[in-house]
C-alpha cells in the first residue's frame, strides 16, 4: 500500500524548508518542474537508464530511498530492486546519462550532494564532476535523465507511504550448481597440456610433433569427439534423472556433435547480453526473471551419452577423461557410476575413471546445466551459449606417472647469452613411489631436430627436478618465435621407454624497467586486439581451421598481441601463439559485471582463486604468455587481491594485469580513454609502472577513427604507455540453424530477452573473417617501418626500422612513382641491412620524371623476401605514400572557347540547351531536375542535387540515428546569362526543416554555372545550427539513371575511408561498380562506402555514357544502390537484397564527420568533427566524359 502525501498548500507539495535536513526515514518520488517522476521502469538491471514518466500510484519504479553517508553526502536507491542512482563514471556531459547500479555506499559514483533551495526544491549534484542531475533534452514523458554542468535543475521531493517487502533470505543450496563454494567434485588438479606417447619414435611420426595444435594419433589418447546421444529440457525438474544408468535406452534421443553449442544445433535460445544477467540477479541461485527468456527456459539441461571401447593395451593403466571446456556446469558418470562435477566453462576439467572402466564397451554420460552459480562470474559481453564446446578425450597413463611438468628458465648473463632451464616433473599424488631403478630423461632438441642437451636421473620422490644450461640460446619473440622441443621420457630398469611427454618451449626474458615492459631486453609496444571465441555456424566451438585463420590474419596485419578476452582460449591456440608468434595477455574466466558485490563477498574467494590457479597451471609453459590478467570488469573488489596473491605465488615471473584494480597489478590499465585522458594519466602516474589500454578503439560497425593519433602519442611521446588491445577482433554474428551461411544475426534476433542488440558486432573482421577497411587501417597504423620524406622532389627519404628483433634485410622495399594517379616509374630499393631501431636514407631517381602542373606521389611497400609460416613471399607488411607535388584543380572555363547556349521557359521549368546537352531547372522545386549529355539522361525521377544531412553508423552513441522528416521550402530562385550568352548562372536557395525531437533548420544556397560546352560548375553553401548534435554530414545527393552504376576515380581507395580513417587508403586511380561500395557488409547495415580526397570521378554505364565530377577542394563521395536511411532501417546486411530496387544514388559531401570510437569511447577528435561555424561550403564541376 502506498499513497502520495500531498502537503504543498498553494501549488503542489509542501516544500522542505531551507536548511532542513532531509528526512531519510521516508520514501520519496522525485518530481520534475512539469510534474513528472523519476522512473526506472521497475528494471532490476545494472546500467538501466532513469526516465521521466507520469507519476503513478503504487508504481515501484518511482519510489526512492534517500540515505545519508558517513561523509555527509546522500545515496538514492530504489528499495524494490536494490539499485542506486549512479553517475555512470563520467564527467563528460555529452555521455553523462544517469543510470542505476548495484548499491554500494562507498562507491563515489553513487554519492550526491542535495542543496535545498529557497522555494523548497532540491538541486542534486555530484561533488566530483560538478554536474547537476537534469533532464537531458526536455521535461517530457519518456525522456531520459542525465547530468549537466550549470544546469541548476530543481526537483521536488514528494514523500510517499509504501511497503517494501523484506528480501527473501534463501538457505545455501547443497546443489553444486547453486553453491558458489562447490565448483569441483573429484576433479583433478590442473596441469600443463600434454598428450602421452609410448615412445619418442611414435611421437616424431605424429603430425602433432611439429604442429602441436593437431590432435595426436597416440595409442595412449582416445578422442570422444563426434556423435553423442542428446536430450534437452527447459529446466532441471524435467531432466532425465536416471539416464546415466547402463540399462537406460537412448534410442529415441537425437544425436548431437561434440564439441558444439546446443543452441547452434537448434536447442534453446542464444542470448546476447553485455552486462545484464539472463536470469534473476540473486546469486548464487538460478531463478526465472519476469520478461526474460529464462522465464520459459528457466535453466536448460543437456544430457549427453555415448559408448567407447578401450584399447586392449590400456589394461593396467590409469585412465582419465579430459574436458577442455563446458558451459556452464556438468556431472559425469561412467558405466553408471557417478564420477564428479565441474564448473569453469573455459578451464580444463579432468577426472580419473580407472576404477569405473572395464574391458570392451563402456558408457559415459554427461549432464550439463546451462546456468550455474558460475554463470555469475562468467558474465562476459558475448552470446551466451551452452554445452560441451571443446574437445573431450581419454588418456591412459602408467600406474606411476607424471601429473604435471613445470618449466622455467633463468638467464645467467645480462646479455642473455647463457640460460638455465629448470624442469620439474610432479608425480601423481596417490601413486606409489617409483622403483629406485626407474629413470627420467629430459631431452632438448632445436628447431631442426638436432640434440641440444640431455639429462638423466633417478626419481627423488614426489617431484623430480632437472637443470639444463644452454649457451647462446636462440631467443623467442613474437617476431622470431623460435621453439625448442623438450621431451620427458620415463624409462624402466632396462631402459625401455614407458611414456614420453612433449613441450614446445621458447627462451625469452620479461622485465619491467623505466615504465616499460621489456622482452629480451627490448622495449616492446604491444599492438593488440581482444578476441572472443566465436564462429557464425558453430558458436564457441571454434574449428581449428578458424583458429589458424585468426592467428595468421593477425600476423598478416601487424598485430603482435592478443588478449584472450575474457577467458582462457583452447589450449590449441596457445600452441599456435607460440609457433606463429603472438604476445598473449592470458585472461582468467572471471567477470561479475552484472553484480560487482560478488567481488567483495569472501564466500566467492575459492571460486576466484580456482580460476586463476587453473589458468596458470595449464598455460605457464607457453613462452607466448607475457601477462596474466585476473579477469574483466568485475569491480575493484577485494577478491581480486586474493587472486593476485595466488598468481604471484604460482608464477612470479610474469606481469599481472587487472584493469579494475590497478593497485594490485604490475601495470596500470584503462579502457577507452580519450587522447587527453590517456596523455594525462601517462604523465601523472607512477613513472616506473607501465600503462596499458586493455580496451580501446571500439570497432563496432563503421568505426576505428583517429587510431593514428593514439599511436603517434604511444610510440613517439609517451612516458610509460606500452600499447593496447582494440575491442575487438571479430563480429559476434551468428547463423540461425537451417538458414544460409551468409545471414548473420545479433541480439534480439533469436527472441532472446534481455539483449543488447547489435552491440555484439565490434570486430575488425566479419563473422566469416573477411579483410575489412578497419583491419587494413589497423595494419597501416601498427606497421613497424616508418618512411618519411626528406626532400621528396629530389627523391630523398628516410626509413626507420621499428621492429625489435627483425633486420629489414628480411624484406624487399618496392617503390612506385605516380603522376596524376598513374604509375610512370617503379623499382626496388637495394637490399636494406637495417638493424632494429636504426634509420637510413633512401635516394630514388625521381627528379627526372617530375614536371610542373601535375600531382606526383610516391608509394612504398615493404614485402616479405621469403615465405613465413603465416604468409607467403611478397606479402606486404608496411606501406607509405608521400606527396611530391600538390594536387591540381580545374581551370577556369574560357567563355570565348565555348558555344552560345539556348534558353526556354516551360511553366515552372527552365530549359538550358547546347549542342550536346540539355539541362532543366525547376523554379517550383528549387533544384536541377534533368541533365542530359548526348541525349542520355543522367538524373532519375527528377532527383537532382539536394541536401543530404543524414548519416547512421551504430558506433556513434552520441547521435540520434533516426531519420526525421525533412520539410523543404524554396527561398530563392534566380538566373542570369553572361553578356555573350555563353554561360548561365542559377542561384537557388532552400530551407530544410528537420522535424527531430528538437526541430532545427539547415539553409542552402547553390549556384550553378552552366557553360556552352556542357560544363557545369556547382557551388553550395550550407548554414547549419551551431552545436546541432544530429548532423554528421553536409552534402548533396542525387539519384542517377540506373545504368550509371560504375565509377572510375582519382582519390583515396580502393576500399572505403573516412576523414579520420584514411591512412591505409592511398590516393590513386581506382574503379568499382555500385555493389563494390557495399563491400564492408556491416552485419548491422548502416552508412558505408565513402571515399575521401576526391580529385575527379567518372560515373558511367560501361558504354561511354556518363559524366565526370572534378573537385575544387575537399570532397568525398559514395555511389550506392540505397540511401543511408534505407541502409539503417534494413537493420541487417542480408536483408538489403530483399528491399533492393534498380536505383543508384551519388553522394557528394562537403564534410563528413570522422568516425571516432564513440560507441564505447570518446567522440571523434575536434578536428574531425563538423566545425561550429555557421556556414560551410564546397564546389565541384560536372562535365561530359568527352569534352567537345
Amino acid at each position: 500500500m502506498q499513497k502520495i502525501i500531498f502537503l504543498f498548500l498553494c501549488t503542489h507539495y509542501l516544500a522542505i524548508s531551507y536548511g532542513q535536513q532531509l528526512d531519510t526515514s521516508k520514501y520519496y518520488k522525485i518530481i520534475s518542474p512539469l510534474g513528472l517522476a523519476w522512473d526506472n521502469k521497475q528494471s532490476a538491471e545494472n546500467n538501466s537508464p532513469i526516465y521521466l514518466n507520469t507519476p503513478k500510484d503504487k508504481d515501484e519504479g518511482q519510489i526512492w530511498k534517500i540515505s545519508l553517508t558517513d561523509n555527509g553526502l546522500y545515496t538514492i536507491t530504489n528499495p524494490f530492486v536494490g539499485k542506486a542512482i549512479d553517475n555512470n563514471g563520467s564527467s563528460d556531459e555529452t555521455k553523462a546519462e544517469l543510470i542505476q547500479w548495484d548499491y554500494n555506499g562507498s562507491n563515489l559514483n553513487q554519492q550526491w550532494r542535495f542543496q535545498v533551495t529557497g522555494t523548497g526544491g532540491v538541486v542534486i549534484s555530484h561533488p566530483a564532476t560538478k554536474m547537476e542531475i537534469a533532464v537531458r533534452t526536455k521535461d517530457a514523458d519518456g525522456s531520459k535523465i542525465g547530468q549537466r554542468k550549470n544546469a541548476y535543475q530543481v526537483w521536488k521531493l514528494v514523500a510517499v507511504e509504501t511497503v517494501v517487502p523484506q528480501k527473501i533470505v534463501r538457505e545455501k543450496s547443497m546443489l553444486e550448481w547453486e553453491n558458489e563454494q562447490l565448483f569441483a567434485v573429484n576433479k583433478e588438479e590442473g596441469h600443463v597440456t600434454f598428450y602421452p606417447f609410448p615412445s619418442i619414435g611414435k611421437l616424431k611420426e605424429d603430425p602433432y610433433f611439429e604442429f602441436p595444435w593437431i590432435f595426436p594419433k597416440s595409442s595412449r589418447v582416445q578422442s570422444l569427439n563426434g556423435k553423442w546421444k542428446f536430450n534437452w529440457v527447459k529446466e532441471p525438474n524435467l531432466r532425465p534423472m536416471s539416464f546415466y544408468k547402463e540399462g537406460f535406452s537412448t534410442a529415441a534421443w537425437q544425436e548431437i556433435t561434440v564439441p558444439s553449442n546446443w543452441e547452434m544445433e537448434g536447442y534453446g535460445t542464444p542470448i546476447y547480453t553485455n552486462i545484464t544477467y539472463p536470469f534473476k540477479n540473486e546469486p548464487p541461485f538460478i531463478l526465472p526473471q519476469k520478461g526474460y527468456t529464462n522465464e520459459q527456459e528457466i535453466n536448460p539441461v543437456g544430457s549427453y551419452k555415448r559408448q567407447f571401447t578401450l584399447d586392449e593395451n590400456w589394461e593396467g593403466k590409469r585412465i582419465y577423461v579430459h574436458f577442455d571446456g563446458v558451459y556452464s556446469g556438468m556431472y559425469v558418470w561412467v558405466n553408471g557410476h557417478k564420477v564428479g562435477y565441474s564448473e569453469g566453462a573455459n578451464n580444463d576439467a579432468e577426472f580419473e575413471i580407472s576404477k569405473y572402466v572395464r574391458k570392451g564397451t563402456n558408457t559415459i554420460a554427461v549432464q550439463v546445466f546451462r546456468w550455474t552459480d558460475a554463470s555469475y562470474i562468467e558474465d562476459q559481453d558475448m552470446f551466451r551459449l551452452s554445452g560441451i564446446h571443446r574437445d573431450v578425450y581419454l588418456v591412459a597413463r602408467p600406474e606411476e606417472h607424471i601429473r604435471d611438468w613445470r618449466l622455467s628458465s633463468r638467464f645467467l648473463t645480462t646479455d642473455l647469452s647463457r640460460v638455465e632451464l629448470s624442469s620439474q616433473a610432479i608425480f601423481a599424488r596417490d601413486s606409489s613411489i617409483a622403483p629406485a631403478d626407474q629413470q627420467l630423461v629430459l631431452t632438448m632438441l632445436d628447431a631442426s631436430g638436432k640434440l641440444v642437451a640431455r639429462a638423466q636421473a633417478g626419481p627423488k620422490g614426489d617431484a623430480d627436478s632437472k637443470v639444463l644450461v644452454v649457451d647462446n640460446p636462440h631467443l623467442w619473440s613474437a617476431e622470431d618465435p623460435y621453439l625448442y622441443t623438450l621431451l620427458l621420457s620415463t624409462l624402466d630398469a632396462k631402459g625401455n621407454e614407458q611414456e614420453v611427454l612433449m613441450q614446445k618451449y621458447g627462451f625469452r626474458s620479461i622485465q619491467i624497467a623505466g615504465g616499460r615492459v621489456l622482452i629480451n631486453g627490448k622495449k616492446v609496444f604491444f599492438k593488440g586486439v581482444n578476441r572472443h571465441d566465436i564462429h557464425p555456424r558453430f558458436g564457441k566451438a571454434v574449428p581449428v581451421e578458424t583458429m589458424l585463420q585468426d592467428v595468421r590474419m593477425m600476423k598478416q596485419n601487424n598485430i603482435n598481441t592478443i588478449r584472450t578476452s575474457h577467458y582462457p582460449n583452447s589450449s590449441k591456440m596457445y600452441a599456435m601463439y607460440d609457433y606463429f608468434g603472438l604476445y598473449v595477455m592470458d585472461e582468467a574466466d572471471l567477470e561479475n559485471h552484472g553484480n560487482h558485490g560478488i567481488a567483495n563477498n569472501p564466500d566467492w574467494i575459492p571460486a576466484f582463486n580456482d580460476r586463476i590457479r587453473r589458468m596458470i597451471q595449464r598455460d605457464r609453459n607457453h613462452p607466448a604468455v607475457i601477462f596474466w590478467s585476473l579477469g574483466n570488469e568485475g569491480s575493484d573488489g577485494e577478491n581480486f587481491r586474493a587472486a593476485a596473491k595466488v598468481a604471484r605465488e604460482l608464477d612470479p615471473g610474469r606481469v599481472i594485469h587487472y584493469e579494475g584494480k590497478n593497485e594490485i597489478a604490475d601495470i596500470d590499465s584503462h579502457m577507452y580513454p580519450s587522447l587527453e585522458r590517456m596523455e594525462q594519466f601517462d604523465k601523472e602516474g607512477d613513472p616506473q609502472k607501465p600503462y596499458f589500454l586493455c580496451e580501446y578503439a571500439h570497432a563496432m560497425g563503421n568505426a576505428v577513427g583517429n587510431l593514428k593519433e593514439y599511436w603517434d602519442y604511444i610510440e613517439n611521446n609517451s612516458q610509460r604507455l606500452i600499447g593496447g588491445c582494440i575491442w575487438d577482433w571479430v563480429d559476434q554474428g551468428l547463423n540461425k540453424p537451417g538458414r544460409p551461411a551468409d545471414e548473420y544475426y545479433y541480439g534480439g534476433d533469436f527472441g532472446d530477452k534481455p539483449n543488447d542488440g547489435d552491440f555484439s558486432n565490434n570486430g575488425l573482421t566479419t563473422p566469416d573473417r573477411r579483410v575489412t577497411a578497419k583491419l587494413l587501417e589497423v595494419k597501416k597504423i601498427y606497421q613497424n617501418v616508418a618512411i618519411k620524406g626528406i626532400a621528396p622532389e629530389q627523391g630523398t627519404f628516410s626509413i626507420h626500422n621499428k621492429y625489435n628483433f627483425t633486420n629489414l634485410n628480411a624484406f624487399h622495399l618496392i617503390w612506385q612513382l605516380l603522376e596524376e594517379g598513374k604509375v610512370i616509374a617503379s623499382g626496388q630499393v637495394p637490399a636494406l641491412n637495417l638493424k632494429p631501431g636504426d634509420s637510413a636514407k633512401i635516394t630514388l631517381p625521381l627528379a627526372k620524371y617530375v614536371q610542373q602542373g601535375k600531382e606526383y606521389l610516391v608509394n612504398f611497400s615493404l614485402e616479405l623476401a621469403a615465405d613465413k609460416s603465416w604468409a607467403t613471399k611478397g606479402a606486404v607488411l608496411a606501406a607509405e605514400q608521400i606527396q611530391l607535388r600538390a594536387r591540381t584543380y580545374p581551370k577556369t572555363i574560357a567563355l570565348t572557347a565555348v558555344e552560345p547556349i539556348r534558353y526556354e521557359a516551360h511553366g515552372n521549368n527552365i530549359h538550358v540547351m547546347g549542342n550536346r546537352f540539355h539541362v532543366i531547372f525547376s523554379s517550383e522545386r528549387g533544384t536541377m531536375t534533368s541533365f542530359q549529355y548526348d541525349g542520355v539522361e543522367m538524373i532519375e525521377d527528377q532527383q537532382g542535387p539536394a541536401l543530404n544531412w543524414y548519416r547512421a553508423i551504430n558506433n556513434d552513441k552520441y547521435t540520434d540515428l533516426n531519420y526525421y522528416t525533412t520539410e523543404w521550402e524554396k527561398t530563392k530562385f534566380s538566373f542570369a546569362f553572361d553578356s555573350a550568352k555563353r554561360s548561365i548562372r542559377f542561384e537557388l536557395g532552400n530551407k530544410f526543416t528537420v522535424r527531430a525531437e528538437s526541430t532545427f533548420e539547415i539553409s542552402t544556397v547553390t549556384r550553378y554555372t552552366l557553360y556552352g560546352n556542357g560544363v557545369l560548375d556547382i557551388e553550395t553553401q550550407f548554414s547549419k545550427p551551431i552545436d546541432e548534435q544530429l548532423i554528421r554530414r553536409l552534402g548533396l545527393r542525387m539519384q542517377l539513371t540506373p545504368s550509371l552504376n560504375r565509377a572510375n576515380w582519382y582519390g583515396r581507395g580502393p576500399f572505403e575511408n573516412y576523414r579520420d580513417r584514411k591512412d591505409a587508403s592511398f590516393i590513386g586511380l581506382y574503379h568499382a561498380d555500385v555493389d563494390d561500395f557495399l563491400a564492408e557488409h556491416y552485419v548491422r547495415s548502416q552508412s558505408t562506402g565513402n571515399r575521401e580526397d576526391l580529385r575527379w570521378l567518372e560515373v558511367h554505364d560501361g558504354a561511354g555514357h556518363g559524366f565526370r565530377v572534378r573537385s575544387f577542394g575537399d570532397l568525398s563521395f559514395s555511389l550506392l544502390p540505397f540511401t543511408d536511411q534505407q541502409l539503417w532501417e534494413s537493420k541487417h546486411d542480408f536483408r538489403l537484397k530483399e528491399i533492393r530496387q534498380n536505383k543508384v544514388y551519388l553522394s557528394l559531401d562537403c564534410f563528413q564527420q570522422g568516425l571516432g570510437n564513440a560507441s564505447c569511447g570518446p567522440l571523434p577528435l575536434e578536428r574531425y568533427r563538423l566545425p561550429n561555424s555557421a556556414t560551410l561550403g564546397f564546389s565541384f564541376r560536372i562535365e561530359p566524359l568527352k569534352l567537345p
